[in-house]
């Protein structure tokens, strides 16, 4: 708000002129990008309807994560594809890793290499 304006009156020029301001109760936001997160916690956070267009007004203490790009291999995913080809244990973890930890496509090269 504006500063020495009575809070009542500013929300009354605000509804005239088509503005609809909501006041949500968060307690933590996360926007995902595609190689980090942005963690925004003890936020105040808005909605504002203007205009037929609705926006957040977000403010609060920023952090940033970045995200792992490696897949979390576990021991039954390596056992599987230790399984299914025949091969050692870092053989298979190796595959995984190599296939972004997908075990069908993992399964599949290590097969391909055999023949």
């Amino acid at each position: 708000m504006m500063p020495g304006m009575n809070p009542r009156k500013m929300a009354q020029m605000m509804k005239k002129m088509g503005v609809n301001q909501q006041e949500i109760d968060a307690e933590q936001v996360i926007i995902k990008c595609k190689d980090k997160e942005i963690i925004i916690t003890n936020p105040q956070v808005a909605k504002v309807k203007m205009m037929g267009n609705e926006s957040w007004q977000i403010t609060g203490d920023v952090h940033e994560q970045s995200l792992s790009t490696t897949p979390d291999i576990s021991e039954e995913d390596i056992q599987t594809v230790m399984g299914q080809c025949s091969c050692d244990e870092a053989t298979a973890k190796a595959a995984i890793e190599k296939h972004d930890g997908d075990l069908a496509a993992a399964i599949m090269g290590l097969s391909e290499e055999k023949e």
